[in-house]
């Protein structure tokens, strides 16, 4: 399989989506099963429960009787009633993280209420076209409501104007449904996207070469057979070498191995070989929160060729993540935000 290729399939009875580049597993959406906690992106009607006494933060009581847990509530009171969108996966018996800060975000176009002012993503660089792009944002938002802000996103680049500005208004009209809604009582006012519907979303830049939507398309191309290695600690590395990825109730271990050469040279080759294909790894087994990597033996004065393999290679992905730095017993340390599910909690036993 060469080029970029989007595969639509099931997985079971929930809908699944993998993103493959030359044959290789990128990227694996899956639908949570129903008893899961509301998944990211999902708005709410809730109501406030009480403050949480140093943490800054307030219980909210949300559809269904979930929880979930605001940051930063200055202002709120238990009863009131406020718009949250799940801006995370929680921690296991933990209160879902939500936002006041809601997002209709389209293929093309992010619509901001609250946050006024139009913007063009940073990675379009042409500034012909991000005058372009402007000029349409202002034509299409001038008889908006005031308080909506937009970001057009790098996929609008070469983009027509009347398919931008058909996604622009239907995110304002979603908007606009949400924020009409009437009721006292906690509510779910819009599901979160399906898997299907982020690959169409999240994946379209650059445009994939082969889009293929067929009942077994996984296991035609690769995907079961990645999904199997990944549901097991151990992550090839090139030359022999290998990494051991263990979660465990405090924290994500990275352990990085070189096989049966202990050189210092091996262990810097392998060190890079990790530090290139860590996000892939972590997105695709859905590892987050606190992450040590203890890595092979090298010599000092190449940490910060590490360090700065590391930066290029989390730079290219979509979660936030902190490179907090070495340890005084030489690991390196990371913070990863909780954006999807584990992948042995998702994926059907």
């Amino acid at each position: 399989m060469k080029g970029r290729v989007v595969l639509l399939d099931m997985v079971g009875d929930r809908q699944a989506a993998a993103l493959m580049l030359d044959g290789k597993l990128i990227d694996l959406l899956i639908d949570p099963p129903e008893a899961a906690a509301p998944a990211p992106g999902t708005i709410f009607r809730a109501v406030a429960d009480r403050p949480m006494k140093g943490q800054g933060g307030i219980t909210l009581t949300l559809d269904a009787g979930a929880k979930g847990f605001l940051r930063q509530a200055k202002g709120i009171s238990p009863g009131d009633r406020l718009l949250v969108q799940v801006s995370g996966v929680a921690e296991p018996h933990k209160a879902v993280p939500v936002t006041e800060r809601l997002l209709f975000k389209s293929r093309y176009a992010i619509v901001t209420p609250g946050a006024p002012g139009l913007n063009v993503s940073r990675q379009i660089k042409d500034e012909a076209e991000r005058d372009r792009l402007l000029e349409l944002a202002h034509a299409v938002m001038e008889h908006m409501d005031p308080g909506l802000g937009l970001i057009l996103r790098s996929a609008c680049e070469g983009v027509d104007e009347d398919t931008i500005a058909a996604d622009i208004t239907a995110m304002k009209d979603l908007a606009g449904m949400v924020f009409g809604e009437n009721g006292n009582d906690p509510e779910c006012l819009l599901d979160a996207p399906t898997s299907h519907d982020l690959a169409w979303r999240e994946w379209a830049m650059p445009d994939p070469d082969e889009v293929i939507e067929a009942p077994g398309c996984f296991a035609d191309n690769g995907v079961l057979d990645a999904v199997d290695a990944l549901l097991g600690p151990q992550a090839d590395l090139p030359g022999g070498a290998h990494a051991m990825i263990e979660e465990t109730s405090a924290l994500i271990a990275v352990d990085v191995n070189t096989g049966s050469d202990t050189s210092l040279a091996a262990g810097l080759k392998a060190n890079m070989a990790l530090a290139r294909d860590l996000p892939r790894q972590l997105r695709l087994r859905g590892l987050a929160g606190q992450i040590v990597l203890d890595v092979a033996p090298m010599p000092k004065k190449d940490r910060r060729a590490f360090e700065d393999a590391l930066r290029r290679a989390f730079r290219a992905d979509a979660t936030d993540t902190v490179l907090a730095g070495w340890t005084p017993l030489g690991h390196f340390e990371l913070q990863r935000k909780r954006d999807r599910w584990p992948l042995k909690k998702v994926w059907p036993k």
